[in-house]
């Protein structure tokens, strides 16, 4: 009984992160320049991976894997966000402007206090 409830946590878990990862990818293909798309694929990304993690780890009765599947969420929880922002930092230093709409650009001086960095 309680293994079947298990399956079943499983199963929503992983249509979620699906569902998740889907968002990811719209917000990739639909959004408007590179650092919207970075944010969109580092946040929707990691919470869909986090939680096919989670499904594993819910399935799976070796420890080890167990352990494994924590590992990643672990993993993926410390590094996609620092990750997405050395990428999008790299390319505004590189000279890639943020679409002509954004409000907020702290590194211009534009809608922030920049005096702060």
């Amino acid at each position: 009984m309680i293994v079947e409830a298990l399956f079943y946590l499983a199963g929503i878990l992983l249509i979620i992160g699906a569902l998740f990862s889907l968002v990811a990818v719209i917000g990739i293909l639909r959004l408007p320049d590179l650092y919207t798309r970075i944010h969109a694929a580092s946040k929707a990304g990691t919470v869909g991976s986090g939680l096919a993690f989670l499904a594993i780890a819910l399935v799976s009765f070796d420890t080890a894997v167990i352990l494994r599947a924590f590992v990643g969420i672990v993993f993926f929880m410390l590094t996609a966000p620092i990750s997405a922002h050395l990428l999008s930092r790299a390319a505004y230093m590189a000279g890639y402007k943020p679409y002509d709409g954004t409000v907020y650009n702290v590194l211009e001086g534009k809608g922030g206090n920049s005096t702060k960095l």
